[in-house]
């Protein structure tokens, strides 16, 4: 096919979010897939190829999930699909694409293909494709609190303030560089990221959590863990709860929050970050149900269950409804110094963590990945990760305990987190 054919039959109603995965000519665009939520999109690109249409599919992924690229092919091109994604994904390889294909990442028609299927006129083609590597990971000496690991998994309670994977101007210090030197010099089971790693920017990454939110997180350390492991995602069947300290008193106690989240709708600096409830086209279907476990005189902690994976989706919907989380500045959560519960100062430690800030009881946004339940991609064991709240939530929650007392521990039906070993009583001093 010629360019000036392609420039010909150019598609015109491609809905924007999928032209901004779609360079001219039809090609899948490496900048695009590298983004991660939170960061300005690469502008947005009308497809220029007529041998396909890509569908809007995105809308249903969630924002930690592989991005989806669906092509609609408008001729009978009679060619392999290998061959064809070849032409329509140039940072990947051949056979890193039939392992793609392999792997149960691509569809033709919603059936599982071949590398050597032949597309012909109508085939609709669907693929989830990780971004490249941006750079080759490095591995660095920084401490991890490993939950569980075996020569498939390695499941960690993220410390806040780091960043899960490279991306960007974020070429190390994240907790991808600091698995690699675990791999290397610390792990018994010894073993790498999934090779997926090599040719991706999210080596052995199936889902994330925002640099300031502590918790559980999963790695996988083979390919074929890797892919089983995003299929439970993308299906929806992990189970994950979450701690969130709130300012106010959330009423009802427990409730579903049924509300379309998407980008900020202004794109100056200081918004374009942001994410916010939004009834249009932008708008993706996101679905949060919060149970209130434990109230104090002004604040609450909640126990969220996530249904989709949206990005903020935490912050957006509690937010929305009148009950920003304690830290979080970007969605007017204000941060707690001891003064603000009628503390004095002595209840701080001596020697905080490095995320701490001086003076502040909490200084980012109160929220824990407390549990993740799972099947083991393997051996399809039902597996549930806890990890406890980090010293900095812990030392809040005790405070409010204690200088702010209210309604105390709620019982809540079908509430899942062990609170005494999430976030237990503990010793102030002072």
């Amino acid at each position: 096919m010629s360019r000036r054919d392609r420039r010909d039959g150019a598609d015109r109603d491609t809905p924007p979010e999928d032209r901004s995965l779609i360079r001219p000519g039809g090609l899948v665009d490496a900048d695009a897939l590298r983004a991660r939520p939170g960061e300005p999109d690469p502008p947005s690109r009308e497809v220029d190829a007529d041998d396909l249409l890509p569908d809007q599919a995105a809308d249903e992924a969630d924002d930690d999930a592989p991005r989806r690229v669906v092509f609609r092919l408008r001729r009978d091109l009679q060619k392999r699909l290998d061959r064809y994604l070849t032409d329509r994904i140039p940072f990947m390889s051949r056979t890193q694409l039939q392992r793609l294909i392999e792997n149960e990442q691509v569809t033709v028609n919603a059936r599982r293909p071949k590398p050597s299927t032949t597309l012909r006129l109508g085939d609709v083609v669907e693929v989830l494709v990780p971004p490249p590597a941006p750079t080759e990971i490095q591995p660095e000496d920084i401490p991890l609190e490993i939950l569980f690991e075996d020569e498939w998994l390695c499941v960690v309670n993220k410390k806040p303030g780091i960043i899960v994977h490279p991306a960007r101007s974020h070429n190390s210090g994240t907790m991808i560089n600091a698995l690699a030197w675990h791999f290397r010099e610390r792990s018994r089971q010894g073993g790498a990221l999934s090779t997926v790693g090599k040719d991706f920017a999210r080596p052995g990454v199936v889902h994330r959590l925002d640099r300031d939110t502590s918790g559980v997180i999963v790695f996988a350390k083979s390919d074929e863990a890797h892919w089983k492991l995003a299929k439970q995602f993308e299906k929806r069947t992990v189970d994950k709860r979450y701690l969130a300290l709130v300012a106010g008193d959330v009423e009802p106690r427990a409730d579903l929050i049924d509300l379309p989240i998407g980008p900020h709708q202004s794109r100056q600096k200081g918004y374009r970050e942001k994410y916010v409830v939004r009834h249009d086209e932008l708008g993706k279907p996101s679905v949060t149900i919060y149970r209130v476990v434990e109230a104090f005189a002004g604040f609450c902690l909640v126990e969220v269950e996530l249904k989709t994976g949206r990005t903020h989706q935490i912050r957006v919907h509690m937010t929305h409804r009148g009950w920003s989380l304690v830290g979080d500045d970007m969605y007017g959560g204000k941060r707690i110094a001891p003064a603000d519960l009628g503390a004095g100062d002595d209840i701080l430690p001596a020697s905080p963590d490095p995320w701490e800030q001086p003076g502040l009881l909490m200084g980012r946004q109160a929220l824990h990945a407390a549990t993740l339940s799972f099947r083991h991609p393997i051996t399809d064991e039902a597996m549930t990760m806890q990890a406890p709240v980090p010293a900095d939530l812990l030392r809040t929650v005790n405070a409010l305990r204690r200088f702010r007392p209210g309604a105390g521990r709620i019982p809540m039906d079908a509430a899942t987190l062990d609170l005494d070993v999430v976030v237990p009583d503990a010793d102030l001093g002072g």
